[in-house]
């Protein structure tokens, strides 16, 4: 992480933290309120299939507010459609975040396939002038600002009975742009790693 945030420095960059994530039509639990001894029910139709799959940058620079850009993609199940969130869609993503961040960028991420993919990599090697990459140790959800994100974005989502995949998508969007204009959320979500951000 050291190695990152004095790249970024020395680039006067963006230290940028990428991840994904999913949600399916089973909502995630969450805490309720309820009268006492009466525990609370949140009935779900059972109906529909699908997944949300999101991909988040969350984004730091001393001296700079933070920043968090996203991507949102359904999948219904219908034939030909792209599961999820695929490494076009991360390109796209990075490049969106350099031209609105407007300087180079360091990102850190983990170790997933698509990461690794062959045209992922040439991408980021035709781009060496404005991203570097770092890997994430195995198993280091906790390094990683962009899963505390998530984490605000299922708990707001949480025991939503939705009535279809439309329904969550929206929520998962609204809860996704409100966290991008308050950047003392994505703050928090960097301290909550223990990872320090100063110059």
């Amino acid at each position: 992480m050291a190695a990152g945030k004095n790249t970024a420095v020395a680039c006067d960059g963006w230290i940028v933290f990428e991840d994904e994530a999913g949600q399916s039509m089973t909502p995630p639990r969450a805490r309720s309120w309820g009268r006492k001894g009466c525990t609370p029910v949140v009935r779900v139709r059972g109906r529909g299939s699908g997944r949300v799959s999101m991909a988040g940058l969350t984004c730091y620079k001393p001296g700079k507010r933070s920043r968090m850009f996203y991507s949102v993609r359904e999948y219904r199940g219908r034939k030909g459609e792209p599961k999820g969130i695929g490494w076009r869609d991360l390109r796209d993503l990075l490049v969106r975040a350099h031209i609105q961040l407007g300087g180079p960028i360091v990102l850190v991420w983990d170790n997933l396939r698509m990461h690794l993919a062959e045209p992922m990599r040439r991408f980021i090697a035709d781009h060496a002038e404005w991203l570097t990459v770092f890997q994430l140790p195995s198993y280091s959800p906790d390094l990683n600002p962009q899963e505390g994100i998530w984490s605000l974005v299922k708990r707001d989502i949480g025991n939503l009975a939705a009535a279809d995949l439309g329904q969550i998508t929206r929520a998962v969007k609204r809860r996704l742009k409100q966290i991008q204009y308050r950047s003392e959320l994505v703050d928090g979500c960097l301290a909550g790693t223990g990872l320090i951000a100063d110059g």
